[in-house]
């Protein structure tokens, strides 16, 4: 049997990009989601199509870091949690996604929070 405690502890050091992989890891594996289940109403007509588009999730993917990257560096740590060295990896490397599963509300602000330091961000529909 696995050490149980171990293993938690182990999951309590890991940064916030590795957990996002494990749990990626963990739902290809094991075929499950840990996504809040998500009731969608029946609405007929062309207004359906429009609230689905709505109800789903986005993927804000910081695409460049722009000419301030101290400051896209400061938003990056303000918005996941990371460390000094982890934000400026992951804005460093570029392509990479800042946050996963929000909202379109929560998205576009966080897109509008990075473009406003200069960064140049995609959002991904999830």
């Amino acid at each position: 049997m696995a050490d149980v405690n171990g293993l938690l502890d182990q999951i309590g050091k890991l940064t916030l990009v590795e957990a996002a992989e494990l749990v990626k890891k963990m739902e290809e594996t094991f075929g499950i989601s840990t996504a809040a289940p998500v009731a969608v109403a029946a609405v007929g007509g062309a207004g359906g199509a429009a609230e689905a588009e709505e109800e789903k999730t986005y993927n804000v993917v910081l695409v460049s870091h722009g000419d301030k990257k101290i400051d896209v560096i400061k938003v990056v740590r303000e918005v996941t949690g990371l460390g000094l060295k982890e934000a400026k990896d992951m804005v460093e490397k570029g392509n990479e996604v800042i946050k996963e599963g929000l909202a379109k509300a929560s998205a576009d602000e966080l897109k509008k929070k990075l473009e406003d330091v200069g960064a140049k961000v995609d959002l991904k529909a999830v």
